[in-house]
Formats: structure tokens, sequence, C-alpha cells
């Protein structure tokens, strides 16, 4: 099992197990936000703790951030249906990052 954590520690999230990879998006959002994704379907991960919400442009994803730090937590699609969601590895341990490949992904030309 995984744990990560926002900065205050408010938010805490649980995956049942370790990235296989990372993804370093350059879209603005996430270039902006500097954070690396570890994806998996929403079954794998629990989070405990307060987030608000912010949608951007086309509304279809939900960006959750600490409402007390404002660390960038997670994302997951508006639509529930869908299952994938990404983790914001920055919050995981630095050795489980490091351990990890991290793949680029040109976001920015979507």
């Amino acid at each position: 099992m995984i744990e990560a954590s926002c900065d205050c520690g408010g938010v805490r999230i649980e995956i049942d197990a370790a990235p296989t990879k990372l993804t370093d998006c350059n879209c603005g959002v996430c270039r902006r936000y500097g954070a690396l994704w570890a994806y998996y379907m929403r079954p794998q991960v629990r989070v405990a703790g307060a987030t608000t919400i912010y949608l951007r442009g086309h509304k279809w994803l939900e960006f959750h951030h600490c409402v007390t730090c404002r660390c960038l937590t997670h994302w997951q699609a508006v639509d529930k249906a869908g299952q994938r969601m990404g983790v914001n590895a920055r919050l995981m341990a630095p050795e489980v990052v490091a351990a990890t490949p991290i793949v680029q992904f040109d976001g920015a030309s979507r």
C-alpha cells in the first residue's frame, strides 16, 4: 500500500499499489501545478479529508485541492461512470517517485 498526503495532512490518500509509471504532462494546468500523475482505477484509491474542486476548460475533469493548504491532490472525471483517476505523485514519499519511471506527455499540443 502507498500513502500520500497534502502538506498539512488534512487530505490523506491510500492506494493499493505503487505506481508503475508517472506522467509529466505539459498542458497549461499540469505545467502550472507541477504535478506528476499516477493513474489508477477509482476502487484502488481511498481519499480522506476535505477537498475543493476546480473545473477547467471543457469541465470534464475535477481537480481536487486540500481546503486548508491548497495542495493539488488528485483529479477524477466529472462523469462518475469514468473509473480512471490521477493521483498527484508529488504527495507520495520521495523514494516512491524516485523508483518510478516518468513518461513525458505532450498535453499542450492537444
